[in-house]
């Protein structure tokens, strides 16, 4: 099972869709909000590819905040993160995964990426493609989850 994970695209169609066709065996695309236009087009382009969105504060949109996928025996919690104040803290975010049974969480916002365990649960900011901050260089998040269950998370950083 592979899953990739993009936030903050803001209207950069182009490395979304870059991203996509980089990606042809990838089962789920998961955008974590701020970049509604752009996951429409991205999506409407791939209808075989299975596509989840969830709205950032910059997207007018009506989409949900908060979005549980399953994938490869995990559950997978998706916001964009500013409901869960993540620039103040993750506290907020594996407290709500384990409050719906996820072990995954998956969050965007601060556009600085990061990946790590916290309390039992793997955490990933993907980044940012658009207004990547630190300087870090636009980036995505890959998740592999193996016919054993054993995951790993990497970040990958666009040229």
């Amino acid at each position: 099972m592979k899953i990739i994970a993009v936030a903050d695209t803001h209207k950069d169609y182009q490395k979304l869709k870059n991203i996509v066709e980089k990606n042809p065996e990838a089962d789920i695309f998961i955008h974590l909000g701020d970049g509604e236009h752009e996951f429409a087009d991205v999506s409407a382009e791939f209808p075989d590819k299975k596509f989840v969105f969830v709205q950032g504060d910059c997207d007018f949109g009506h989409h949900k905040t908060m979005e549980v996928v399953e994938a490869g025996g995990y559950k997978i919690l998706c916001v964009h993160g500013h409901e869960h104040n993540v620039q103040g803290g993750l506290d907020p975010l594996v407290s709500e995964a384990k409050a719906r049974g996820c072990r995954i969480a998956l969050f965007g916002h601060t556009h600085m990426y990061r990946t790590e365990i916290l309390d039992d649960v793997y955490v990933m900011n993907p980044g940012a493609i658009d207004s990547p901050r630190g300087k870090n260089k636009p980036s995505y998040g890959v998740i592999i989850i193996d016919d054993t269950g054993k995951l790993t998370m990497n970040i990958v950083a666009l040229k």
